[in-house]
């Protein structure tokens, strides 16, 4: 699972410009997911997003990425990850999970949010919230690991005492280390490994991405070679952060307060970037 790639440390320098990558792609996301409603097409989603990044003279990370044709993933319903946009059309009981990035100076912010339209189900809604608080359950482990396989314990430990196994965990994406690159090692399960993992240590940067479904985690790839579908056709959910690790503390890179609000309810203090 972990593998033996190299993994980059960056310099506090280095991490405070990830950081404004991650405002970016934070309102960029702010900006897609208040469009987000029924009748508006995955597309004009993308639009949306894009313009953002031009406005802050931001590049995307996604488009172009191995002929990638969209600067973000939008994934609705039964669609896990690397939806593509296009005509497709938000339906009043969607559920869809907006997935994209930004480039600064070279450095990269990846985050996803999974929205709710208006006549969406209890279930999705609640397969939305588990999945988002398991995210942050796996950030708050991440403030006091020794170990990169500790993050995934915390998720796949929330999510069975939440859900008592209603939400299957997708393992066959995972999350992973970010920086001068989108995708980088470690790679960051999200359920427990045999293995512990690399040493967390400052300077690390990681993107910490569950994803959940309604039914079997069973997934294929489309013919278009990106979308990756439940078999069943069961619903999905993804939240994605990433996360600076510095000799400070933690710092997450895609949220504008770094996290504060929410892991202070987890009892944990997040601790900016030293200049």
């Amino acid at each position: 699972m972990f593998g033996r790639r190299r993994i980059e440390y960056k310099t506090d320098a280095q991490l405070r410009t990830m950081a404004r990558a991650g405002v970016v792609t934070s309102r960029a996301l702010d900006a897609a997911v208040a469009a987000a409603a029924p009748g508006v097409s995955t597309a004009d989603l993308d639009a949306v997003f894009r313009e953002v990044l031009a406005e802050h003279g931001a590049t995307s990370n996604f488009l172009g990425y191995y002929d990638y044709p969209a600067t973000i993933c939008a994934s609705p319903n039964e669609i896990v990850v690397h939806g593509i946009p296009g005509p497709r059309a938000l339906g009043e009981a969607d559920i869809i999970s907006i997935d994209g990035g930004a480039i600064v100076e070279g450095w990269h912010g990846d985050s996803a949010r999974t929205v709710l339209m208006p006549r969406a189900g209890s279930e999705d809604r609640e397969l939305s919230e588990i999945t988002r608080e398991a995210m942050w359950h796996g950030i708050a482990a991440a403030a006091s690991a020794q170990r990169v396989g500790e993050i995934g314990a915390a998720i796949e430990d929330f999510v069975r005492a939440e859900s008592g196994g209603t939400y299957g965990i997708i393992e066959d994406y995972v999350g992973h280390g970010i920086g001068s690159a989108m995708h980088m090692a470690p790679d960051v399960p999200n359920y427990r490994t045999r293995e512990a993992g690399p040493r967390i240590k400052p300077g690390m940067a990681l993107a910490i991405e569950p994803m959940l479904v309604t039914g079997s985690t069973q997934t294929e790839v489309l013919e278009d070679d990106w979308t990756v579908v439940t078999l069943d056709g069961s619903h999905s959910s993804q939240w994605e952060h990433s996360v600076a690790f510095h000799r400070d503390g933690i710092w997450v890179l895609t949220a504008e307060d770094g996290g504060a609000e929410e892991l202070a309810r987890r009892g944990v203090r997040v601790a900016p970037i030293p200049q």
